[in-house]
């Protein structure tokens, strides 16, 4: 089958291949024919080296499908079944799941030590245990969500990863208040969904942050009610909070720098919320006694910060509802021979998500 396989960890292109085989299939697996997959910035993370992933493997992790088979031991799935792909599945047993934060769970890392694909020349693993930008995968059955018939598979594909995780730093972790100020460091797809979230709660003032016009352009439409460059948001945190700073502060880029600018945008008692996966070396600092006098909360948000299930069926009901915009944020819809470009448009932040057909 078909594959975009990135051979060592550092290269900016995928090689497009047709002979990668998707292995492993057996008791408690599905194999999965994909029909959309959104390219994720943390594919592009993984391909640089900023998260840790071996190699050679398939990037992707947030896509939806058809069920082709389901193995022994698999209960409430069957061929033909239309699912979306979890990358974070819960056990149900370990003592995270058990205390209800199956964000947590680390069941689904540890699979991602066993390459789910091979080639002729050796073995080849799947980003996050996953691996969509193919046309066939075998996961956990964990990792086969179903979804309602009226989903559309890129719908749930966005639902799979970037959205559930925007929505979910503002809904979950941060409980953000009605009329609360929020600003949004970081305008992606990520970043996006997470402005939606602060709309969705009821936020009176959502300031979208980002260096990229066309993404601050887009963070209006989708709810903010200002949208500045970096060097501008001094200027909006003193207009709109009298220098106090924000009631809630989302990083959503992963590096110091920017979750530094976060935190001092922060008004004293008030909430940081990081959202941004980024690099073990990268260390944000702050000093013992800002930390104690500013009393501000510090809240890493995991995939959403809740239970990952719960929150698919919340933004189902939210899109069916009208609350939530999910069709606009695909910008650019590509076949899988597309992919390099897709992800030089990422890089330059022209795309808020972009749509692999597969």
């Amino acid at each position: 089958m078909r594959a975009a396989v990135l051979h060592e960890i550092g290269q900016d292109k995928l090689e497009v291949l047709d002979d990668v085989e998707a292995v492993g299939f057996g008791p408690g697996k599905v194999r999965l024919r994909i029909r959309a997959t959104g390219l994720c910035h943390s594919d592009v993370s993984a391909m640089s080296g900023v998260l840790p992933q071996p190699a050679p493997f398939i990037p992707g992790h947030e896509g939806a499908g058809e069920v082709i088979d389901v193995g022994d031991g698999v209960s409430g799935l069957s061929a033909g079944d239309r699912v979306l792909v979890c990358w974070l599945p819960a056990c149900g047993t370990c003592p995270a799941c058990k205390r209800g934060q199956t964000q947590l769970c680390l069941a689904g890392f540890m699979n991602a030590g066993t390459p789910n694909f091979k080639r002729p020349g050796g073995d080849v693993f799947g980003f996050a245990g996953t691996g969509t930008f193919t046309e066939e995968v075998v996961v956990g059955a964990g990792c086969a969500v179903p979804i309602p018939d009226d989903v559309p598979f890129e719908i749930a594909a966005l639902i799979g990863c970037g959205v559930t995780t925007g929505l979910g730093a503002a809904i979950n972790t941060a409980q953000v208040e009605a009329g609360s100020s929020v600003a949004v460091i970081g305008c992606g797809g990520v970043g996006i969904s997470t402005v939606q979230g602060a709309r969705v709660r009821g936020a009176a003032q959502i300031v979208a942050v980002d260096p990229v016009a066309s993404r601050r352009e887009a963070a209006l439409r989708f709810g903010a009610t200002e949208a500045v460059s970096p060097d501008e948001f001094a200027d909006a945190r003193q207009r709109i909070t009298a220098g106090e700073g924000f009631d809630y502060v989302f990083e959503v880029v992963g590096k110091s720098a920017t979750a530094r600018t976060a935190y001092e945008n922060t008004r004293r008692g008030g909430t940081l919320c990081i959202v941004g996966a980024g690099a073990l070396d990268d260390n944000f600092q702050v000093n013992m006694f800002e930390l104690f006098f500013d009393e501000k909360r510090i809240l890493p948000s995991m995939y959403g910060g809740g239970d990952v299930l719960r929150s698919y069926e919340r933004a189902i009901a939210l899109w069916r509802a009208g609350r939530i915009d999910l069709a606009s944020m695909i910008t650019h819809r590509v076949r899988l021979d597309g992919i390099n470009d897709a992800l030089d448009q990422m890089r330059t932040g022209e795309s808020l998500r972009t749509c692999v057909e597969l």
